[in-house]
């Protein structure tokens, strides 16, 4: 069996040094011989000491690149730290621009209509079992009632039904206890617009002679003093007729995705906000 190659280029190193003492101390001794007895082993060790040089620069080299390996890896680690945080700059700084660009479009809104307003952040969610509810970051202080109602970008998101000095509760329109005055708006039959959980709403009262098509949208009414007339309640996905029925059975798919609802507007209107 071989043995490994760093003992073999210590034993070598060993023998050349026991030749090199043997060769000097016999040329002390006998001088008058040693011319043979150097050519000798010099013939013998020649061989051997390239053999070892050439080990020897090996292992230099394999030490040299060993030495580089271990700086690339730290470099590599101070690189990797330094693009770790350059990411995170960079999605804070890519999240400060999309909440710009929300707060933007809700600013937008706000210049457009004639209510006093009040934007708030989503600070919690409960759409679990038959409730369906939002808390937002503004309450009494900042004029907010229970009844008025709270809008998004894209559509009518539900109205206050609990407050507190800095916080309320919202009632979300697919929620079974929301019940809204709405208008299609395409050919004006108007129902109620009732919250059906996890599969949208449900547009009662719609009477089946009424021509209601998929697509339409479904706006608010005005009726019933809570939500002011026009607002953008969703869209028909699915219109069912029975014969046996007064009335139609129509699907609405609300506009607002609550799931990623983050910044709303509430609309500060009522007996009590207009003193």
């Amino acid at each position: 069996m071989l043995l490994p190659k760093k003992y073999q280029i210590i034993i070598l190193a060993s023998i050349l040094v026991i030749l090199s003492l043997v060769m000097v101390s016999y040329s002390v001794k006998h001088p008058e011989k040693s011319g043979f007895f150097r050519r000798l082993v010099l013939a013998t060790v020649a061989p051997l000491e390239g053999m070892v040089n050439a080990s020897i620069k090996e292992l230099g080299d394999l030490w040299t690149r060993y030495i580089f390996l271990i700086g690339l890896e730290e470099e590599n680690r101070n690189l990797k730290k330094r693009n770790d945080q350059l990411r995170g700059r960079v999605i804070q700084y890519q999240e400060g621009y999309l909440e710009a660009q929300r707060l933007r479009k809700i600013l937008e809104l706000k210049e457009q209509i004639k209510y006093r307003t009040a934007v708030a952040n989503v600070l919690g969610r409960n759409q679990f079992l038959s409730s369906r509810t939002i808390v937002i970051n503004k309450g009494t202080s900042q004029g907010i009632l229970v009844g008025m109602p709270v809008v998004s970008t894209q559509a009518v998101v539900g109205r206050i039904i609990e407050t507190s000095w800095n916080v309320s509760k919202v009632l979300l329109i697919i929620d079974e206890n929301s019940n809204i005055d709405a208008i299609v708006q395409g050919n004006r039959a108007q129902g109620i617009l009732q919250g059906n959980g996890p599969r949208g709403c449900n547009l009662k009262y719609v009477h089946k002679m009424d021509d209601v098509r998929k697509g339409d949208a479904v706006i608010s009414s005005g009726m019933g003093g809570i939500f002011p007339k026009g607002l953008l309640l969703g869209v028909v996905t699915g219109v069912s007729k029975k014969d046996a029925d007064l009335f139609q059975k129509i699907e609405v798919t609300p506009s607002v995705d609550f799931a990623k609802l983050e910044e709303v507007m509430v609309f500060l209107i009522g007996k009590e906000a207009d003193r």
